[in-house]
């Protein structure tokens, strides 16, 4: 099983996994021929994804996905709120399959294990996936983390977390106050220490990888980031790996 990143931030995401033969795409915040660009980077073309899950309808998520699931006859899963929010006409001539946020579902050799998350969507959920031996655990765009989401989480091999903001630089950036409110409240974005806690609160005692993502461009650094989940852990921050927005980050393996 591995995993690797097309991208991550405000401005799109999208994250590949791959297991046996199966590979499934979390998120397409990016045009048509922009996310063929970024697979290629990573050895892979549109033929070579399966599915395409969509973790909520914010164009950063889901921007992409009906155009590129059409033109390559990709089929689609997402709750129903997620769906009704970013519109169902635009996924006409899609393969459309509606989960459940509290329902696991196989893809050929990959399991899927959705589970919700408090943001500011109609029904928004993450994932872990896994093959039988090894999970990996993804969140972003949550406000705040809860006891379901730690559960989910708990003695993951890999996880993949949202650091969006450092709650200071935030407070003290020219953002509105009421935009201030929006991404640090608990419907908003998980900061640093956020996310440094609940790597506090769960067992790690099985992680091989950790990956920084969602980075603000304006309110974050890598830096401020990789030391927050370093403290958290008692490793070095270099071990801390970060998505950016143009590069995401490469494959990563779990054996």
């Amino acid at each position: 099983m591995r995993f690797a990143s097309l991208g991550s931030g405000s401005e799109g995401n999208g994250l590949i996994v791959e297991s046996g033969v199966t590979r499934i795409l979390l998120d397409c915040g990016f045009g048509v021929a922009d996310t063929a660009a970024r697979l290629s980077r990573l050895g892979l073309q549109a033929e070579n994804v399966d599915a395409i899950f969509v973790t909520h309808e914010h164009d950063d998520h889901v921007g992409g996905a009906a155009r590129f699931a059409a033109r390559h006859a990709i089929p689609v899963y997402l709750t129903y709120g997620t769906l009704s929010a970013a519109g169902a006409s635009r996924f006409d001539g899609v393969e459309v399959n509606i989960i459940d946020s509290h329902a696991p579902l196989a893809v050929g050799d990959i399991q899927v294990f959705p589970y919700p998350v408090p943001h500011d969507a109609r029904e928004p959920s993450q994932f872990v996936f896994g093959d039988g031996a090894r999970r990996l655990g993804v969140l972003t765009d949550a406000g705040c983390c809860t006891s379901h989401i730690e559960s989910m989480l708990r003695g993951a091999d890999a996880l993949v977390l949202e650091c969006n903001h450092d709650l200071d630089l935030l407070m003290n950036s020219r953002y509105p106050p009421m935009l201030k409110q929006r991404i640090a409240g608990r419907l908003g974005h998980l900061d640093n220490a956020s996310s440094a806690q609940l790597l506090k609160n769960i067992d790690c005692s099985r992680l091989k990888h950790v990956v920084a993502a969602h980075l603000s461009k304006q309110n974050n650094t890598a830096e401020r980031a990789r030391g927050a989940l370093a403290a958290a852990l008692g490793c070095e921050p270099q071990w801390v790996g970060v998505a950016t927005q143009d590069e995401g980050f490469g494959w990563r393996e779990l054996i």
